[in-house]
């Protein structure tokens, strides 16, 4: 098995292409991957007081990347790359607002880092 499939699958048609050279993860992946990148070099600079009102807010940036992808894969639709990136990008910020929710609540609860 190969381990890179564990990070996306990495569908020619789903992917970016830079000089005939495919990206090595998807569009959507592409898109979560920045969008990690970029809201962790803005919280080194401006730090954020993790709430529950920023909770919610985390969930409802990941939703469009779950309705791009699940009607996608129930075939209700066919998407493109750039709605892909887009999706990604805005729940790969959601995504990463989530876990450090989770991971500093853990370390409250518990006094201790996963």
């Amino acid at each position: 098995m190969k381990y890179s499939k564990l990070l996306c699958h990495r569908i020619p048609e789903r992917s970016f292409f830079y000089k005939n050279h495919q990206f090595p993860v998807c569009a959507r992946c592409t898109g979560f991957y920045t969008g990690l990148a970029v809201f962790l070099i803005y919280n080194l600079f401006y730090p954020i007081n993790y709430t529950i009102n920023l909770l919610i807010i985390s969930i409802i940036l990941m939703i469009p990347a779950a309705i791009d992808g699940l009607t996608q894969l129930m075939e209700l639709r066919q998407s493109n790359n750039n709605l892909r990136f887009l999706t990604g990008l805005v729940g790969g910020i959601g995504l990463i607002i989530f876990m450090k929710i989770v991971v500093k609540t853990f370390y409250y609860i518990i006094g201790v880092y996963l």
